[in-house]
């Protein structure tokens, strides 16, 4: 028995490999697929089954290209219905992979058609459980990211309640649980760092399966402090569940080197956005009038799929050479497949050309304070809410990057603007998308907050009702 976890930062996301005797099966796959038939092929096994926990929010899954390029069965659980040939498992059916059993149990509650995979070892003992986002290490899957449901999240809740107690808690503790996500995803509230566990560890560490909880305890906690889901999780959730386009033709499509002329037409052709994909301190030097600035080197695709509204909105890259199909491959795991073409050479071919640029200031956070000390400035926190609470400049706006589109009206495009996130990747995001709306005066914090923290500049540790009503 071969079990792997394939697990990718960017997205906090959990994939497996399960290899036994010839026959494996794929949990929870990415978009992209070559890895998991390389897998397979090294073990010399054939891929049985791509099992599904879940219609994904969060992500475009491979089952689709996975399954048409190995002949494998695409497994749902009970209520899933596709608009593509696959299995929809029954309640507490056997799956047979060589030597090993994976028993399918239903456990609504995240999503109605939400399942998680008991699997069986050699000797037919239980050892292990795919526990998708019922189930994460610390926390629960949010019951509010249901497609067109008719159930409310408090409904919801209640069944993931008696999901958990009737279905996984009755489970042997020495279990172990590989959840499809961990901290930093936006599937639940607060998960942990650690991306497996022993169930009976979570049953005396995760607050969520307390065992003195009541259902009425347990429904108010899992709903309660949500957040506003990003906007491109429905549409994932309908490529899930309906098909999507092969990913072999999202690269040929999106792998053209365009000139800085054929570029341009192509931008002013198609209305397309121009995504600018380097690094923050890289990007404000110089880049295309009216681009967005989303570092490849963070959390991109989640960025991209939280700001960029319709995953049909024709792109443009601007990309460090060389990352061209690294970053059409991360845009396409969370569903933006029209990208239509990247500039050749980048921004010195562009500048070659005779092209203009457009630039941000960004200063040090030691300048910064400097500035503070003698005169009073606009200043724009762009961090979460409770980032914010924790700790902040005594007198800056919480305007976090999530809701730009509901605070830039409040903004005056005659006023300079110093903006600061944690670490300046987010601050450089909110920075672009202001100067594309006409925000001239825009200035970037360098280092962020945690910068700032080090320089003696005052900042606050707790946050009065009326500074936080005032910032909303």
């Amino acid at each position: 028995m071969k079990i792997e976890q394939i697990y990718t930062g960017c997205l906090s996301q959990g994939a497996y490999y399960v290899e036994s005797e010839g026959e494996a099966v794929i949990i929870d796959p990415l978009r992209e697929t070559e890895s998991y038939i390389q897998k397979a092929a090294a073990d010399g096994a054939q891929i049985k089954y791509v099992l599904e926990t879940h219609f994904h929010a969060d992500f475009v899954s491979g089952h689709v290209d996975l399954a048409q390029k190995t002949g494998a069965t695409i497994v749902f659980g009970p209520g899933a219905s596709t608009e593509f040939d696959s299995h929809i498992a029954a309640d507490s059916e056997i799956l047979t992979v060589g030597a090993l059993k994976i028993k399918v149990l239903h456990t609504p509650g995240h999503t109605m058609e939400s399942s998680s995979y008991l699997l069986f070892d050699e000797s037919g003992n239980e050892y292990a459980l795919f526990s998708g986002d019922t189930l994460f290490i610390g926390d629960v899957g949010r019951p509010d990211l249901a497609v067109k449901s008719n159930l409310s999240k408090e409904e919801l809740a209640a069944h993931l309640f008696d999901s958990l107690r009737n279905r996984i808690m009755t489970l042997p503790d020495n279990i172990i649980v590989y959840p499809a996500h961990g901290a930093g995803s936006a599937c639940g509230k607060n998960m942990s760092k650690n991306t497996f566990d022993r169930l009976g560890n979570q049953k005396l560490t995760n607050y969520a399966l307390r065992a003195d909880m009541t259902k009425k305890e347990f429904v108010k906690e899992v709903t309660e402090d949500l957040g506003e889901a990003p906007q491109y999780f429905p549409e994932n959730v309908m490529l899930n569940k309906n098909g999507y386009e092969s990913i072999d033709k999202v690269f040929e499509r999106g792998m053209k080197s365009l000139t800085p002329h054929l570029f341009e037409v192509a931008a002013n052709l198609n209305g397309a956005l121009v995504l600018d994909t380097r690094s923050a301190q890289v990007f404000k030097d110089g880049f295309i009038f009216n681009s967005i600035n989303i570092g490849i080197d963070g959390s991109f695709a989640p960025w991209v799929g939280t700001l960029v509204k319709g995953l049909s909105q024709p792109i443009l890259l601007v990309v460090d050479e060389g990352r061209e199909k690294e970053v059409l491959t991360r845009l396409a795991r969370v569903g933006y497949d029209n990208v239509i073409g990247y500039l050749e050479g980048g921004i010195p071919t562009w500048k070659k050309a005779g092209k203009n640029v457009d630039s941000i200031v960004s200063v040090s956070a030691d300048s910064f304070s400097q500035l503070m000390d003698n005169q009073k400035l606009n200043v724009l926190d762009v961090r979460k809410p409770n980032e914010y609470t924790s700790s902040h400049l005594p007198d800056a706006l919480n305007y976090p990057l999530a809701d730009i589109n509901r605070y830039f009206r409040k903004l005056d495009k005659n006023k300079v603007y110093y903006i600061h996130c944690a670490g300046g990747y987010r601050s450089m995001i909110y920075s672009s998308v202001l100067k594309s709306r006409g925000f001239d005066k825009v200035v970037d914090i360098a280092g962020g907050f945690k910068a700032i923290s080090e320089t003696n500049l005052e900042v606050s540790e707790t946050t009065c009702l009326s500074k936080l009503n005032s910032s909303i």
